[in-house]
C-alpha cells in the first residue's frame, strides 16, 4: 500500500540518537552508527520523531510500505531483551569516519554519539525525563484568588520536540502552544492560560519553525484536540509561533477553535 513513513537520510545522520526516545513504537535504532527504521510495519506515519534530529536527516515521505501492524509493534517491544531494556547510554567520541573510540577518561573530547553499551542489538532508549506522564492535578476552581500558588501542569513533558503527539493526554485536549517566554512574564499564567489545558512550549526565534510545524500537525492529526491557543510574546520574532500553529492547523484539516494571546514584555496582557 502507499502511504506516509518515515524516511531517514543516512549521509546527514550522525547517529546522536536523539530522534529515538521520540518514537514510543520502538521503529528506530542506532545501526552502525546510524539511526534507521526497524521495520516499515512498526512506524505510523505520524512523524513524532519530526524535529528531534538536529542534522534535520528525518522526513514523513509517501511511498509504498507494509501497513501499520500494531500487533507487530507490541510484539517488537516485548521481544526486546532484558539486557538491552536495562542498557545505559554512554556518550561516546566520534571522530571522523565514524570510528568510536573507547569510552572512558582517556577519551577526547569530541561531539559525542549516543551508544548502548550491552552485547545486544541498540534498542530505543534515551533520558528518562522525556518519557509521556500524566500529572494528577486539579483545575482551578470558580471564583479562584487570584493567585493559587498551586501547579495546573497536568502532564510532562512539554516541550514541543519532546512530546509525542499519541500521547493521552493530548487526545481532546484544549491544547495551550506558548512561546518559553510567556510563563516567566505574565505571572497567571498557570491559572489563566494553562489551567484546564494540556500544553506544548517552544521558542521560535531560536528553534526551527518548519519543524515545530509539522510536529503540531502530526499532534493535531493524531489528537484531535478540542481548542488551540497560542501564547505568545508581543516581540516581533515571537509570531512565529503563532503562524506554525494556523499552518499546522491548515494541513492538518482540523477545524478547532483558535485563539492568540499576547503578553506584554512587562507581563500584561495585551491582547487575545
Amino acid at each position: 500500500m502507499r502511504r506516509k513513513i518515515v524516511q531517514i537520510d543516512e549521509s546527514k545522520c550522525d547517529g546522536c540518537g536523539q530522534c529515538i526516545p521520540s518514537c514510543a513504537e520502538g521503529a528506530i535504532a542506532l545501526v552502525d552508527g546510524k539511526a534507521r527504521l526497524s521495520g516499515d510495519a512498526l512506524c505510523d506515519g505520524l512523524g513524532a520523531c519530526l524535529g528531534e534530529c538536529p542534522q534535520g536527516a528525518i522526513t514523513v515521505v509517501e511511498r509504498e510500505a507494509a501497513a501499520f501492524d500494531e500487533a507487530a509493534v507490541h510484539a517488537h517491544l516485548a521481544a526486546r531483551t532484558p539486557q538491552a531494556q536495562r542498557a545505559p547510554l554512554q556518550l561516546v567520541a566520534a571522530p571522523a569516519g565514524n570510528a568510536a573510540l573507547p569510552a572512558g577518561p582517556a577519551a577526547p573530547t569530541l561531539r559525542p554519539r549516543l551508544s548502548v553499551v550491552s552485547g545486544d542489538a541498540p534498542a530505543p532508549a534515551g533520558c528518562p525525563g522525556s518519557r509521556s506522564t500524566t500529572l494528577p492535578r486539579r483545575a482551578a476552581s470558580p471564583g479562584a484568588a487570584p493567585a493559587t500558588g498551586e501547579s495546573r501542569l497536568g502532564h510532562w513533558p512539554v516541550q514541543l520536540h519532546l512530546v509525542n503527539p499519541a500521547a493521552p493526554w493530548l487526545r481532546g485536549a484544549d491544547l495551550l502552544v506558548a512561546a518559553d517566554c510567556v510563563p516567566f512574564a505574565y505571572a497567571r499564567f498557570h491559572d489563566d492560560l494553562l489551567s484546564g489545558r494540556a500544553v506544548v512550549i517552544g521558542c521560535p526565534k531560536l528553534d526551527d519553525l518548519s519543524a515545530y510545524a509539522g510536529k503540531l500537525e502530526s499532534i493535531f492529526r493524531a489528537a484531535a484536540p478540542r481548542s488551540v491557543t497560542v501564547a505568545r510574546m508581543e516581540v516581533p520574532c515571537c509570531g512565529g509561533i503563532s503562524m506554525a500553529a494556523r499552518q499546522a492547523l491548515a494541513a492538518s484539516g482540523s477545524s478547532a477553535p483558535f485563539r492568540d494571546v499576547v503578553i506584554g514584555i512587562d507581563g500584561a496582557l495585551r491582547g487575545s
